[in-house]
């Protein structure tokens, strides 16, 4: 599945190669010269991952990724350094400040595509195109397509992205605000009563193959998907 990443790069050549490879990969690429127009970019959307140079004029991308972990909107967007300082308390330092990969130039582009990849399946698994299947429901987001004991279910689009999120995020509670920045986006002025509806629509979808059992409520808190009884 492309992924929305948010390249921070002030070197128009490296910063044009890696965007011709990430797109050559499939991924949406959003480019910035410097930390602040990154910052700006953020702020009106979050990208599934950003990759973000050491060295930027005016903040650096030290102090940059230190912003992103300080703010709970941002504090879980996977963040992977690219820089020239090889040295290991450098890497170390940027691993510390919150980093989830630390690449140093020169690099493979096949190298970078593959370690965006890995980080996006540990991270942020929504974004990948990985099938995931739990307890007999098989859900693909290369091909778009569900399926329940070997049987075809039919999702609209919401309901799909809603379901491969659960799925993607099994066990744990999400709240009606947390489901709506994730499924709908964090700049999507919407009721969270809207949560509800959809589903209401998913469960109704997955009913007559027996998996809305999976989509359990969860009291004052939201929703989740579990395999176990609620």
């Amino acid at each position: 599945m492309p992924a929305n990443i948010l390249l921070v790069e002030d070197e128009p050549a490296i910063q044009e190669l890696i965007a011709a490879n990430l797109t050559r990969a499939g991924h949406h690429v959003l480019r910035a010269g410097d930390a602040e127009t990154a910052q700006r970019m953020v702020r009106e959307a979050l990208p599934d991952l950003v990759l973000l140079d050491w060295m930027l004029p005016g903040m650096s991308g030290i102090e940059f990724a230190r912003r992103l972990r300080a703010q709970e909107r941002t504090r879980a967007v996977p963040i992977i350094m690219l820089t020239a300082r090889a040295d290991e308390q450098d890497k170390i330092a940027g691993l510390e400040t919150g980093a989830d990969d630390y690449i140093t130039k020169p690099f493979s582009p096949r190298e970078l595509v593959a370690r965006i990849k890995a980080v996006l399946r540990r991270r942020a698994p929504q974004a990948t195109e990985d099938a995931v299947e739990i307890g007999g429901l098989r859900l693909d987001p290369a091909t778009h397509r569900i399926t329940g004991a070997g049987r075809a279910i039919v999702l609209g689009p919401t309901e799909f992205r809603l379901l491969h999120f659960l799925m993607t995020h099994p066990e744990r509670v999400h709240s009606r605000t947390q489901l709506l920045d994730q499924v709908w986006g964090d700049h999507v002025f919407v009721e969270e009563r809207t949560v509800d509806v959809h589903i209401r629509r998913l469960r109704s979808a997955l009913e007559p193959f027996g998996f809305d059992r999976l989509i359990q409520t969860v009291r004052g808190s939201g929703y989740r998907l579990s395999h176990e009884p609620s």
